[in-house]
Formats: structure tokens, C-alpha cells, sequence
């Protein structure tokens, strides 16, 4: 039997479309939940000094030799600091991800400051 999923024309593709836009909604959800949990993980199970280099190597696009520059250390304890600060979102995200997906997030109130 010839596959015919090629072959089914217009309303093939159409229903394709509403089907990648549904699923990219979706998605879209479930990636807010895990970047929430994600900031969680990174408050609660890295120490100050991993999650500063963290922050300065993907939030700030700081290099490792720009990151021991500005902290006074070598390159190669940014680099042990970073992996284990990865290593550790990595096993937080592998065995809490599940229970990091179905708790609840604290919303913040429309109008109010924090």
C-alpha cells in the first residue's frame, strides 16, 4: 500500500497548521512552568558563587576568562563552578522535574509591585 499522507491536499495541511498552533500554545505553557521552576531550582539548589557565574556566563554572555577576570580566580575554577552548578539544575530538573511541573506557581496580583 502506496503511503498517502502526502496525498491528501488541502485539508491535510490545514488541519497540520491547527494542529503545530495548538501544540505550540501548549508548549508555550509548559515552557513558562519550566523557566519558572528553573529560577526555583537555580534560588534554591545552586550556591551564591555558582549561580553568579551562571549568571554572568548565560545572562550577561560574559566568557569564562571575562568571568575569572572580573572575579579574581582562574579560569579553570569557573569552569569546575559552572559544571557543577549545571550538574546540579540538570539532576534537580531529571528527578524533581516532575514535581517541579505539577506544583503550583505563586502568581503575582495584577497592579501590584514586588
Amino acid at each position: 500500500m502506496a503511503d498517502t499522507r502526502y496525498r491528501r491536499g488541502k485539508n491535510y495541511s490545514a488541519d497540520m497548521a491547527a494542529f503545530a498552533r495548538m501544540m505550540s500554545m501548549d508548549n508555550a505553557s509548559q515552557l513558562e512552568l519550566l523557566q519558572a521552576r528553573l529560577g526555583q531550582a537555580l534560588r534554591e539548589e545552586v550556591t551564591d558563587r555558582q549561580r553568579q557565574m551562571l549568571f554572568l556566563y548565560y545572562a550577561q554572555g560574559l566568557n569564562m576568562r571575562e568571568i575569572a577576570q572580573a572575579l579574581g580566580v582562574e579560569r579553570s575554577t569557573v569552569s569546575r563552578t559552572m559544571k557543577r552548578g549545571e550538574d546540579r539544575l540538570r539532576r534537580c530538573l531529571q528527578y524533581s522535574g516532575d514535581k517541579l511541573l505539577t506544583q503550583a506557581i505563586p502568581r503575582k496580583r495584577p497592579g501590584k509591585r514586588h
